[in-house]
């Protein structure tokens, strides 16, 4: 009589393993692995509107009584994590679709999380909005989306009021970058300029410090405040800012880091840099 309960040594898995694949080569052979076929987006947006995707993006945008939705393509789980419970209520088309309706005009690649928009992108402002924040994040030619929207998630965590890009060389509102800023595009002001350097000069008349972040920079960030108003400026991955912009901003600072390596992916310089702002900013010599 066998005992079942025996353990199964290594030697018994390995012939149970030529067993299996024995009758799988006598029946044809297992099933073949096929694996999800991407799909590819579809027609783009119509003009003037953009598509924006994920559950904190939409919500977001929901809640910005500033941008003006034309369609939403929303599953039924998501209308409800959403806390849509009439989608005839809403001011705009909404449709009940399923996740591959999505997939159509997203493209699989998008991490839509059962919802989609189209509506009119946000509309820069100019720097003379900018109004009486206190802490600023300008940008140098940075272009990656995924980058530019971690950026916006961090100046909004942190508090920057605004977030300062030249009109040529800066992403477009876009699906991808909003899903990285999860949010944060809604509740931040965007300003645009056609002139960095001269922008950079506007922000000094109006008493802001501008400081230029780099990694060689003779000063260490912590150090480098002065006064009651940043301007934090940053260059593009790899080629850092440009020499027109180093030459105009008040001040050049690196972070100190004294591991092996000596500089972090632009946004998260932003993050560490927008900390230690804060932290000056909100210290009481500076009236916060």
């Amino acid at each position: 009589m066998s005992n079942d309960n025996k353990p199964k040594t290594p030697k018994d898995t390995h012939y149970a393993k030529l067993r299996r694949a024995h009758r799988d080569e006598k029946s044809g052979g297992a099933p073949a692995f096929r694996p999800r076929q991407p799909v590819p987006p579809g027609e783009t947006a119509a003009d003037g509107l953009v598509r924006l995707y994920g559950l904190h993006t939409v919500r977001a945008a929901l809640d910005n009584p500033r941008r003006k939705i034309k369609k939403m393509l929303v599953t039924r789980n998501a209308a409800e994590r959403l806390a849509i419970a009439d989608l005839a209520a809403l001011p705009f088309k909404a449709e009940l679709v399923e996740p591959k309706d999505i997939d159509k005009v997203s493209g699989s690649e998008a991490v839509h999380q059962g919802v989609l928009i189209e509506a009119e992108p946000l509309k820069p402002k100019r720097l003379d909005a900018l109004g009486d924040t206190r802490l600023v994040l300008v940008l140098d030619q940075i272009t990656d989306p995924h980058n530019v929207g971690a950026i916006l998630r961090s100046a909004v965590a942190f508090g920057a009021g605004a977030l300062i890009t030249t009109a040529r060389h800066s992403p477009q509102e876009s699906g991808v970058l909003a899903k990285s800023a999860s949010g944060a595009l809604e509740h931040i002001d965007q300003i645009e300029v056609r002139n960095l350097a001269d922008a950079l000069e506007q922000l000094h008349e109006a008493g802001f410090q501008t400081i230029g972040l780099d990694s060689d920079g003779p000063a260490e960030l912590e150090t480098s405040f002065a006064g009651a108003k940043i301007a934090l400026v940053l260059g593009a991955e790899g080629k850092g800012l440009r020499q027109k912009t180093r030459e105009t901003v008040t001040t050049l600072a690196r972070l100190d880091m004294p591991g092996a390596i000596r500089s972090l992916n632009v946004s998260n310089a932003a993050a560490v840099s927008l900390y230690a702002a804060h932290a000056h900013l909100r210290s009481p010599r500076n009236g916060d």
